[in-house]
């Protein structure tokens, strides 16, 4: 387990210096394919959506089993193929570059760079948003995104390597691409979302922990973050994202929630979380760093206890 340990943390370094690319991410091409097998399999029922996350999620279990089984014997190949997996799924440092554009846009007052820019964080329609609406949208896609690309990855890389690295990053992006409340979505998409709900239930909770506990580190007070992560976590329609929300809310001494129209039409109205007030540009940059230390201190923690599960033998 110590060369899961070691890939692990080589390959949230290589996260942080190597930039996802441009074109040809992995993330990306399993994206591609698994639209192209959606366009052979769709139908309007949950049966069928089961079977389209079965036919998109099985090859990757099984080419992860496959890596991790070649690294038997092979010190080198477990540190490199962890480290390579790692660097593939872990999207920390692109979520707080996206931030940080976003608090640029924000700081000079241009809407329309920081409408656009929206649409690489969420779904939500930018178009009438004004300056705090838009931070707040950043934010709370910066705090369940901190859970599901970054804390989650890193928990089930350490709980099962390869296969539990891929195979979550793959249920991640199904439920990015047809877990919606829509109506070509709503049955066929159910597998998808309540399967990425349950991989992400622990990491979550543990983000929300993270952000509570780190709060001082981006300027904020930890027992107000618990404080607002105790009460308001059940607000949050998600069985998950309250919880990173909440706490990301208490760090920075903003207040989240409210009303979200997403592109097609739909409304949905969300409980408000923390007390202070609706967020700016500075906030958006403080929550860039609390992503990165989060994913940092997730990091650590993952590999000090493998570490410490599995001691050198003498």
């Amino acid at each position: 387990m110590k060369w899961r340990a070691l890939g692990l943390a080589l390959g949230l370094i290589l996260d942080r210096l190597v930039p996802d690319p441009q074109h040809g991410h992995p993330v990306a091409g399993f994206g591609q394919a698994a639209a192209a097998v959606e366009e052979h399999i769709y139908d309007d029922t949950v049966a069928a959506g089961a079977v389209h996350v079965a036919a998109t999620l099985a090859p990757l279990a099984l080419a992860g089993a496959v890596v991790e089984g070649f690294g038997r014997g092979r010190a080198w190949w477990r540190v490199v193929s962890t480290a390579a997996a790692t660097w593939a799924v872990v999207g920390a440092t692109s979520l707080a570059r996206e931030g940080r554009l976003m608090a640029d846009a924000l700081e000079v007052d241009d809407l329309a760079r920081a409408r656009e820019r929206l649409g690489h964080l969420c779904g939500r329609d930018a178009d009438a948003l004004d300056a705090p609406e838009l931070a707040r949208a950043t934010i709370e896609s910066m705090a369940e995104n901190t859970a599901d690309a970054a804390v989650a990855s890193i928990f089930w890389g350490a709980l099962l390597g390869v296969p539990g690295l891929v195979v979550h990053r793959g249920a991640n992006t199904l439920d990015a691409m047809i877990g919606h409340h829509n109506a070509r979505y709503e049955r066929f998409g159910t597998v998808a979302a309540r399967l990425d709900d349950a991989l992400d239930l622990i990491p979550a909770r543990l983000t929300g922990a993270l952000f509570a506990t780190l709060a001082g580190l981006a300027g904020g007070e930890p027992r107000a973050a618990w404080r607002v992560l105790a009460r308001d976590h059940a607000k949050h329609p998600s069985p998950n994202g309250g919880w990173c929300e909440s706490a990301m809310a208490g760090a920075l001494g903003v207040q989240l929630g409210g009303r979200n129209i997403y592109y097609g039409g739909r409304v949905e109205e969300r409980g408000l979380l923390g007390d202070g007030p609706r967020p700016d540009a500075r906030a958006v940059r403080r929550s860039t760093r609390l992503v990165g230390i989060a994913t940092a201190a997730a990091g650590a923690l993952a590999t000090a206890a493998l570490l410490v599960a599995h001691p050198r033998r003498r």
